[in-house]
């Protein structure tokens, strides 16, 4: 059976993260045989909505809207390499593409339709992609603190430079286990990501072999017009900007690495309902309230019928 119980929590993060959660082993493509960690919190028969995170986060980081859901069907994997869900091996196994061949097949797995994609960070170009996979199954989209429209020139930030640097990078992201343990540096009020929480984030990657996903996504972000990731970038911006359906924008101001790219987003998206908020990048810890108020706003402007019970 490709489902199985997921893996067993530390006691620290049991009464952290309540929700059900589940493990789907893949059976297509290069990763067949890798499992997939995910929460898949409320009632089957309800709308889904599938929220991606980014680097260097896992599912936990969306708690605090699913808990603001019960209505809804959340799900939430953990990218292959992060939280819960098997590792690669090699950075060069990380693309935009297998992360988003991973969580297609989880989707058409779990038959998910109507969807509601709630995407953060690299949730973003990654959910973008899966939505140019299965447009039929996107009803809707919540975009938070992400890239989906591609700069004219891209370049990436002073982080990502930094990714690049030979063997300093390397020592930095997989010796100290940067940048998951300061992660609060990014956020509008630091106090959101402390003691237990911040441990959270830092469990998962707790050794040296678990720390390829962290640097591997950062030199996935394109410094050039021909970069690798650049086709899939394309591919998913253009389902983006053709998208037709309901959109919200809930973006944290107060980020110093994306914080200013709500400006072409909300000119990419004109239709779409904008919450600025004084949150930093990691949105779900700061204003999980203005998220769940977006999924729900979006929900209710959904012109398909809900899925049938």
């Amino acid at each position: 059976m490709p489902f199985a119980p997921a893996p067993a929590l530390p006691s620290f993060l049991t009464t952290e993260l309540p929700e059900r959660r589940r493990a789907y082993r893949l059976e297509r493509g290069r990763d067949a045989g890798k499992v997939v960690h995910f929460i898949d919190h409320g009632p089957e028969r309800s709308r889904p909505v599938l929220l991606i995170h980014g680097n260097p986060t896992w599912s936990f980081l969306w708690r605090k809207v699913i808990v603001r859901l019960p209505e809804m069907r959340c799900v939430a994997p953990d990218l292959l390499g992060f939280g819960l869900s098997d590792r690669l091996a090699r950075l060069e196994d990380h693309s935009v593409e297998r992360h988003a061949e991973a969580i297609v097949e989880l989707v058409e797995t779990l038959d998910l339709r109507g969807m509601v994609l709630v995407l953060q960070d690299w949730g973003g170009p990654i959910g973008a992609l899966v939505g140019s996979m299965v447009p039929d199954r996107v009803a809707a989209v919540v975009l938070s603190n992400t890239a989906v429209v591609l700069p004219s020139n891209p370049r990436g930030t002073a982080f990502h430079r930094f990714a690049r640097m030979p063997v300093v990078s390397d020592l930095v992201f997989r010796g100290l286990g940067f940048p998951q343990n300061v992660l609060a540096s990014v956020q509008g009020d630091r106090k959101s990501i402390k003691g237990t929480v911040a441990k959270a984030y830092t469990y998962p990657l707790r050794s040296l072999s678990d720390r390829i996903g962290p640097l591997a996504l950062a030199r996935m972000v394109p410094d050039s017009p021909d970069h690798p990731s650049m086709p899939a970038l394309r591919r998913g911006e253009a389902f983006m900007l053709g998208f037709t359906g309901p959109m919200a924008l809930v973006w944290g101001v107060r980020d110093p690495i994306l914080g200013k790219a709500l400006a072409r987003h909300e000119r990419a998206f004109p239709r779409a309902y904008v919450a600025a908020t004084q949150a930093g990048h990691f949105t779900q810890e700061e204003v999980p309230e203005d998220i769940a108020h977006a999924i729900e706003d979006v929900c209710a402007r959904v012109s398909s019928a809900p899925p049938k019970p």
